[in-house]
C-alpha cells in the first residue's frame, strides 16, 4: 500500500513505522493515567495493540477497537490522566487513519504540559524526546504534518 498525502508518500511500511513511535509518546506518559487509575489496563492494551499491528500481529479493526476503550477510559477524567489515555487510544487507531500518529504525540505533550502546571517549557521537552525517537523514515514526513497541521488543530508543537 502506498498513501499519497498532501505531505508526501507513505508506504505500508513506513506506516507501520508511526504506530510503535506513537505508542512509546503515549507510554511516555501514561503514568499520569495510572496513577488516577491504576485497575483501568484500557489505555495500556491500547499500547500493546499499537505494537501488535504495526508487527502485522493483529487485524487494524481489533487494535482500532481496543484504542477506542482506551478513549473510552480518558472521557470521566480531566487534565494529565485524560490526555494520557487519548494519546494511547490514538497510538491503537493508527492502523485505520495514519494521521492519528498526531494525535497519539500531542495528547502526550498536552499530558506533560498540564502535569507541570500548563509549563509550555514542559510540553517543548516532551516534544524534543518525541522527535529524538522518531524513526528516520518517517521524521520528515511527521514534521511536516506537525508544522502544517499544528495551528488548525494542536497548537502543541510549535509553542
Amino acid at each position: 500500500m502506498i498513501t499519497i498525502r498532501r505531505g508526501g508518500s507513505l508506504t505500508d511500511a513506513d506506516h507501520r513505522l508511526l504506530a510503535p513511535w506513537a505508542a512509546d509518546c503515549a507510554e511516555h506518559v501514561l503514568p499520569f493515567f495510572e496513577s488516577v487509575c491504576p485497575e483501568d489496563d484500557r489505555p495500556r492494551d491500547a499500547l500493546a495493540a499499537a505494537r501488535a499491528w504495526a508487527a502485522g500481529e493483529m487485524p487494524m479493526m481489533e487494535a482500532r477497537a481496543l484504542g477506542g476503550h482506551a478513549i473510552g477510559a480518558a472521557r470521566p477524567l480531566r487534565g494529565p490522566a485524560r490526555f494520557a489515555a487519548y494519546a494511547a487510544g490514538q497510538a491503537a487507531c493508527i492502523g485505520h487513519v495514519a494521521e492519528h500518529n498526531l494525535g497519539a504525540a500531542a495528547y502526550a505533550i498536552k499530558a506533560a504540559r498540564g502535569a507541570s502546571g500548563k509549563d509550555l517549557a514542559a510540553g517543548r521537552a516532551e516534544r524534543d524526546w518525541q522527535r529524538d525517537r522518531l524513526p528516520n523514515e518517517v521524521g520528515e514526513l511527521v514534521l511536516e504534518d506537525q508544522a502544517r497541521r499544528d495551528a488548525i488543530c494542536w497548537s502543541v508543537f510549535s509553542a
